[in-house]
């Protein structure tokens, strides 16, 4: 019952900042857009404009690595899969340009506990990076089918991947 979103937080603070993340949205939360990131950190770029504000700023559920363009999200609701999956968050992360060591080009597994995320998450599909500089799938969207199994697009190559256990 609860609204989820998947985002890519703001560049230009170099290669480990600003996470992104996945996170419940909250009624009447702030998540700190401009001014502040991920709790009380003030975007330099916005400082002293509102220090009214620093106390305020909802943090994030989940915080996912920095440049990792967190796009796509679904929850698993189907039994193909072992029972430790079900109601587990899956997001594409389309994967950086922006960062001197890549990060993302992958599907990741968000942990939930009792319907609440954990704050951690796991790898689940990879291999889209040959090296560092060779790149061959930048997943975008995530959802599970009627039988349970996962479907994964992505733009590097224009395919749709089907995930079974």
């Amino acid at each position: 019952g609860d609204a989820y979103c998947s985002t890519n937080a703001r560049d230009g603070f170099g290669d480990d900042l600003v996470p992104d993340y996945v996170t419940r949205v909250r009624e009447g939360a702030f998540y700190g857009w401009p001014w502040f990131y991920i709790g009380n950190h003030e975007d330099p770029r916005h400082a002293g404009e509102r220090p009214d504000l620093k106390d305020k700023v909802t943090v994030p559920d989940v915080l996912i690595q920095a440049h990792s363009a967190s796009l796509g999200l679904t929850f698993y609701n189907a039994n193909a899969f072992p029972a430790e999956f079900r109601g587990d968050g899956f997001a594409a992360e389309h994967g950086s340009w922006n960062r001197a060591t890549r990060t993302g080009y992958k599907v990741i597994r968000i942990r939930m506990k009792d319907g609440v995320p954990t704050g951690e998450y796991q790898d689940f599909m990879t291999g889209f990076v040959a090296g560092d500089s060779n790149v061959w799938g930048r997943p975008v969207g995530v959802t599970v089918t009627r039988d349970g199994a996962l479907l994964v697009s992505e733009d590097g190559n224009g395919t749709i991947w089907r995930i079974t256990h």
